[in-house]
């Protein structure tokens, strides 16, 4: 029988962490790309984009909560939420990134505002990684929860012996 214990993995360094946020990442982000279009050709594409948007962020939240972060398990709804919320922030960033563009340059061609647009997403996503790292799956490692054992130390302490009264008799004369 697995115990919580046992299903909780070691985290992973930032290195590796990070290696799998990028593959884990990517990899729902290339096959979303290619749902909205599929997507698109039956419904507006606004309404496509939304639909695989919550979908992709779903899923990323689950594959970085098992994979990428070792959590050890499914995703909390906490995190669904501030997952979200980081997704929610990126895509503010990469909105505004090209926002700036076309306030600077009149007919931006697309190699410029891939340019952009790529530098803003890597940008968010490397802050996205670092939110997602420290708070959404950090590990609250001062905190004792019902699935972490409690620990004790050993408290150094002095004994001091003290010769005891080889009769109650002597124990009330002492007194």
């Amino acid at each position: 029988m697995e115990t919580a214990q046992s299903r909780e993995q070691a985290a992973p360094g930032a290195f590796t962490a990070f290696a799998r946020f990028v593959l884990c990442g990517g990899g729902v982000g290339l096959a979303s790309s290619f749902a909205v279009a599929a997507l698109a050709s039956w419904i507006p594409w606004v309404l496509a984009n939304a639909v695989i948007t919550v979908v992709s962020t779903v899923l990323a939240t689950e594959l970085h909560a098992r994979f990428t972060f070792g959590a050890g398990g499914r995703a909390t709804w906490r995190q669904h939420a501030q997952s979200a919320g980081s997704a929610a922030a990126a895509y503010a960033v990469t909105c505004a990134a090209m926002f700036v563009l076309q306030q600077l340059v009149a007919a931006p061609g697309a190699v410029l505002q891939q340019v952009v647009y790529l530098s803003a997403s890597a940008l968010a996503g490397v802050a996205r990684f670092v939110v997602l790292r420290l708070v959404v799956f950090a590990r609250n490692r001062g905190a004792q929860t019902a699935t972490t054992p409690h620990t004790t130390r050993p408290v150094p302490t002095t004994l001091t012996r003290t010769p005891t009264p080889a009769s109650p008799a002597a124990l009330c004369r002492a007194a």
